[in-house]
């Protein structure tokens, strides 16, 4: 199968891409605009697998994505490539917008326009994956019941109403066009090649800096964590074995509150690395609360896991410890991000 991925030297994309190389004959074509968390030393092998190309262009180009339709005539789409911290949404939400909405339309004309000329089997077969968040339904209670896949949209945050005008504009290129599209909404990822502004890596290593750790208001907010590589595989399945129209919820149900997130990082870190000042948990420092931030999240993944025959292999103590000592061992990495591109910026990411 050659996929058309968008956002591959992400976070996300380059594990679906590192878990397409390894699991079956796949084609990767890889379309990265390249910007700050991008990184080519996330596709691992792949980098220099032949069934992978990398093309450097925005989503928003009309013309580049129509030439990479054309060029290399992908079997089915994924797309991920997107916007995605919250924080940043909020001081700046035009490129939220023009990437996450203008982006995702530029793509979904993209692919009508291709899908227009396929035949037979081929366009029998062709999905465009639209891969989305759990942020979209906005926020829930500690009573409410987890998201599923019948939840009703309340984005909260710049970055979510992003997302979900990206949803319905790809459910709307099915229901007017035609176009097979299919929907999966995720919940908080985590794991190796996360860029330092995120929750999980930012404690990391500020912790192993003996920097403080930041955590918004009481840290009591909840998070559903799901270890990247169990997205990856899922994400595969979504578009190999599922159905135009659907919606997938993708979750591990492994919830948190942030301060347990953090004092868990803590406890291992003081037992795979101790510091000779003591606990870790003395760096704690609760930090005024973000505008409008969302007290929890948490997605039930029952109805994906039986239509994929699928479920996360990790738990969270698990996934936690690999991506620790992923960390303890890719120091080089993330230190020429904090000492390079990363560096005297203010404190992202200091809650999911």
């Amino acid at each position: 199968m050659k996929i058309l991925l968008t956002g591959g030297c992400g976070f996300i994309g380059s594990a679906v891409i590192r878990h397409a190389m390894s699991h079956g004959a796949h084609e990767i074509v890889n379309i990265d605009k390249m910007t700050y968390a991008a990184s080519e030393d996330a596709l691992e092998a792949a980098r220099t697998d032949p069934r992978h190309v990398l093309i450097r262009a925005d989503i928003c180009d009309p013309a580049a994505m129509r030439a990479a339709f054309s060029t290399h005539q992908p079997d089915v789409v994924m797309h991920l490539a997107a916007e995605s911290h919250v924080d940043r949404s909020i001081d700046g939400p035009a490129a939220f917008v023009q990437t996450n909405v203008t982006g995702t339309f530029t793509l979904l004309e993209a692919a009508r326009e291709y899908f227009a000329t396929l035949t037979g089997e081929k366009r029998e077969k062709f999905r465009f994956h639209h891969i989305s968040t759990d942020e979209v339904f906005g926020a829930l209670a500690d009573s409410d019941p987890p998201f599923n896949e019948h939840t009703p949209y309340d984005p909260r945050s710049p970055y979510s109403a992003s997302k979900a005008a990206s949803d319905h504009l790809a459910r709307a290129w099915m229901h007017t066009y035609g176009l097979p599209v299919i929907v999966s909404n995720t919940t908080n990822n985590y794991g190796p090649w996360q860029f330092p502004e995120k929750l999980i890596p930012l404690m990391i290593i500020n912790a192993l800096e003996e920097k403080p750790l930041p955590v918004y208001g009481q840290g009591l907010n909840t998070r559903d964590w799901l270890f990247v590589d169990d997205h990856a595989q899922a994400l595969l399945k979504i578009v190999t074995t599922g159905t135009p129209g659907a919606t997938y919820c993708i979750g591990a149900r492994q919830p948190q509150r942030n301060i347990e997130v953090v004092r868990a990082i803590c406890a291992i870190l003081d037992e795979l690395r101790p510091s000779p000042n003591g606990p870790r948990t003395r760096l704690i420092t609760h930090v005024t609360d973000r505008p409008g931030h969302d007290h929890r999240y948490e997605i039930d993944p029952t109805s994906a896991k039986s239509a994929l025959d699928w479920t996360a292999a990790h738990d969270f103590e698990r996934g936690l410890r690999a991506t620790i000592a992923w960390y303890l061992a890719h120091e080089e990495w993330w230190q020429n991000i904090r000492a390079g591109r990363y560096a005297g910026q203010r404190l992202g990411g200091v809650a999911a």
